[in-house]
């Protein structure tokens, strides 16, 4: 692989922004497997080198990536910057990537949700007001799973469990635990009353802690 000092200038994020955020249509399954079989080529020639190969991936790619780190970090200036550090990782380690663990997409969303968990760790003021954070407001059950979630589950086993919460309850746990809100806060924004946001935080983590785990619910 290249030194990491001749990275290519990666473009600029531009209209992304208004495209990760717009509707969109899910993919048929043949052109999911098509891009897929692209992707891992393109992978390869960035491994060895491959500037255009590395700005072909970006094309591909980025609108995703940058969708991610935004619905994660509530920011668009900080989803493009995690978006930037993505791709500079990218190009270092793309000669490292086995396929025979997950697709292109997910390896770059793993990194991507890597990136953006440790941006919301480092902007935390000190671990001793996050944890009181945590228990005056989202309680021990929240605390418990989480703690068991970072420590010993790799962030692409969470993203694909998350997939099996429901959509009111996925919303509501990234308000909660990425968003950095309280039961209050979470309620208004959602239009619920907080009783109804704490049943759907605990439900929630209860089924994403099994899904981790392998366990019945």
């Amino acid at each position: 692989m290249t030194d990491a000092q001749d990275v290519p200038t990666i473009p600029a994020l531009g209209n992304l922004a208004r495209v990760a955020a717009g509707p969109s249509c899910p993919p048929r399954p043949d052109l999911d497997d098509e891009l897929t079989r692209r992707l891992v080529a393109v992978l390869v020639a960035v491994g060895d080198g491959d500037r255009e190969a590395f700005t072909d991936l970006y094309r591909l790619t980025s609108h995703r990536v940058y969708g991610l780190a935004l619905r994660m970090l509530g920011n668009r200036a900080t989803a493009e910057e995690i978006a930037q550090e993505v791709y500079l990782q990218v190009w270092t380690l793309a000669d490292r990537y086995d396929r025979t663990q997950s697709s292109p997409m997910g390896w770059l969303m793993m990194l991507t949700h890597r990136r953006a968990v440790d941006r919301i760790r480092g902007e935390r003021s000190a671990a001793s007001r996050e944890n009181t954070y945590s228990r005056l407001h989202l309680g021990r059950d929240y605390d418990v799973v989480v703690e068991g979630v970072e420590q010993s589950i790799e962030e692409a086993a969470v993203l694909r469990c998350l997939d099996t919460l429901t959509v009111l309850q996925r919303d509501t746990i990234a308000l909660a635990y990425y968003g950095g809100h309280t039961y209050s806060e979470v309620a208004e924004r959602l239009g619920a009353p907080v009783a109804t946001v704490k049943t759907r935080i605990r439900d929630g983590l209860k089924r994403l802690a099994a899904c981790l785990t392998g366990a019945d619910l």
